[in-house]
Parts: C-alpha cells; structure tokens; sequence
C-alpha cells in the first residue's frame, strides 16, 4: 500500500510545489492538502494520513498548537517545513519535543538542481516517518551519578545522531553531572539550528553546551556541538585535546559527519573515549563507531526498541561496532559507569 500524505502548508505555493513532489514518487500518496489547521483536523479525520507534512506557521492556529492538539487526539508521524531563522529553529526545536519525527526547510523556489535535491530529501525523510516509532516526552529522572566528581582531560565523550536525535541527546546529557567529562556532539542539523539547538541544551543541562568555533580546549563540564554544515574533529595538543572544524565534503552523506567525528577520536583518543551513537537514518557512525571499538573505546548503541529510526545504530550492530546495545534510558548511566571503571571519576 502507498503512504498516505497529507500536506499542510498555508502559501498555495508551498502547497503546489510539495504536492508535485510527493506525487511524483509511486510509493507516495496525496491524500490532500490543507491551507490552515481547520481543513487539516477534517482531512485528518477523514484520510487518517500515514505521514503529514506542517508548516509551523499558519494562520488562525499555527502549526505547534495543531501538533500538540493532534499528536494527543490522532497520533500521526510529522514532518515539520520550517524556516531556516532563529525563531524558526526554535520553534521546529518545540515541535520536535511535542513528536514531530523530522523537519526540513522551506524549499527554494526557482533554482532547478536545488529543487531536485529538495524533492529527493523530503520523499526519503517521508518515508523514514512513515516507518519511525513515534516519540513520547521522557520522564524526568535523577542520575545516580549527580555526586560523581570528575577529574583530569583525558576522558572524552562522543555522541553521534540524526533523525530523532535532538530529542535523544538531550535525555542522555542531562542526565550529565556538571563536572561530566568533555563532551563532543554531531547531530545532522543545517545551520543556525545547530546555535539554537545549543543554547538551548545549555538551558536544560548541568553541563555547559556550546557550538564548536574550532581551537577550543576540551574541558570537563562542557558539551561542543558541530556546528551546521561543518565537520567536528578532535585532535590532541600536547597533554590536551582540542577542537578543529573541517569545511571538506560529506562523508558518509553528511555534513557534519558522525563518522568524521568518531574517527579522530579513535586516532586521537583510542581507549581513552566513549562513542555513543543514538536514532538516525542511514549508516553515518557506524564506521566511525567500529574504528573507536578496534582502538579500545567503549561503544554504545542505541536499541531498536527506543530509537525513533533505528537506522545508524543498526548498521553499526551489523557490523559489530558496539560493546552494548541499550535502551536510552540506561545510556547515560551506562556512560558514566564505564567512566568510573576506567578511573574518571570518584565519588564525593
């Protein structure tokens, strides 16, 4: 059976140009396309879509009002069409925490190989909806390692995620004591929602979380981000480590990479590093997350059971890259365990 799409967008434009892009795929079907939220809630009812593309701001009731509404009635995998501004970032940030799946850009009109490539990543984000778990606020929980004290740079973290990820990240790192070891994080994210995804994990954790500049220290206590369109590397300096930023092309279909990532720590931090690797689409990490185990890290994968898309991290158990495979909500215990067995933390 085809998946069924409901588009809602207000511009008649965005509409048009979403509709021709999902019926030009056969495995696509448009069930309708709505103008605001009210034409929505009936199509929804009437079509109960598979997948629904929203556009965050509408009129009358914007799109966050809808989801949050809908996701209790009618829960249904949504992917949100966002601006790329601040106030867009932030808002798409909010509609990932209510369970929207994915979100993507508003296309750019007039420009034939971007459409292309536009039209190519919103069919294959539609279809990873289509089959992704839907997601559920997580409980707040106190970590058994809020009184661990942290000493020393030599322990490094690794985090690596993609579609469902934000939301994944953000469980495990605060979860993170304040004195947690350096923590480095790529998420597939395009520029300026890397800074708002930042600042907002800053809000929320005991760590302190920065997007990366390049050249930065790494240090106890804080989180760096890879910045949107901008692979993340760590490199060692003497007795420390620190950041570097690299603008050279995808790897593994993305930029920044995960593999990218993972790989400079297994060259650079071997054993001394834990690599993560949480929901995501595709196979970016996988590689990199198996030359960090054959170096001597400590592995992690997320299972299939929490992961919103268990894509990245069943490509990386196919090939043995992982020393364990939990749900996410033991991940950043099981973290900060093998943290203390390996000597980086004593308790208080």
């Amino acid at each position: 059976m085809p998946i069924k799409v409901l588009v809602v967008d207000d511009s008649a434009l965005i509409r048009k140009v979403l509709s021709e892009i999902i019926q030009s795929d056969s495995s696509l079907l448009l069930v309708g396309a709505a103008p605001d939220a009210y034409v929505a809630k009936r199509m929804v009812q009437e079509f109960r879509p598979d997948v629904i593309t929203l556009d965050i701001e509408m009129p009358k009731v914007d799109g966050l009002r809808f989801l949050e509404v809908m996701m209790k009635a009618v829960p249904t995998p949504v992917v949100m069409i966002s601006t790329l501004t601040e106030s867009g970032a932030n808002a798409t940030l909010r509609a990932l925490e209510l369970g929207a799946v994915d979100f993507m850009a508003k296309p750019k009109l007039g420009v034939a190989q971007g459409m292309n490539d536009y039209a190519h990543t919103i069919i294959q984000k539609v279809k990873a909806a289509a089959k992704s778990k839907l997601s559920h606020p997580t409980e707040t929980r106190c970590s058994k390692h809020a009184a661990m004290r942290y000493t020393g740079t030599e322990k490094l973290i690794g985090i690596g995620a993609s579609t469902g990820g934000t939301e994944a990240i953000k469980d495990v790192i605060m979860h993170f004591p304040k004195n947690a070891p350096a923590t480095v994080i790529s998420q597939h994210m395009p520029p300026g929602f890397t800074t708002t995804y930042a600042k907002r994990l800053d809000s929320l954790c005991e760590v302190t979380v920065r997007e990366a500049k390049g050249g930065e220290r790494l240090l106890p206590g804080y989180a760096y981000l890879a910045p949107g369109h901008q692979h993340l590397k760590v490199e060692r300096s003497g007795a420390d480590y620190r950041l570097a930023l690299d603008d050279g092309p995808k790897v593994s279909g993305h930029k920044p990479s995960v593999d990218v990532m993972f790989n400079s720590l297994a060259e650079h931090a071997g054993e001394n590093a834990v690599g993560v690797l949480l929901t995501g689409m595709g196979r970016d990490g996988a590689m990199g997350l198996k030359a960090m185990k054959e170096k001597g890290a400590i592995t992690f994968c997320q299972d299939e059971e929490s992961c919103l898309i268990y894509g990245m991290p069943k490509a990386a158990v196919e090939i043995d890259a992982a020393s364990y495979v939990l749900s996410l909500a033991d991940i950043s215990d099981a973290i900060l365990d093998t943290l203390e067995r390996l000597g980086a933390g004593s308790r208080l």
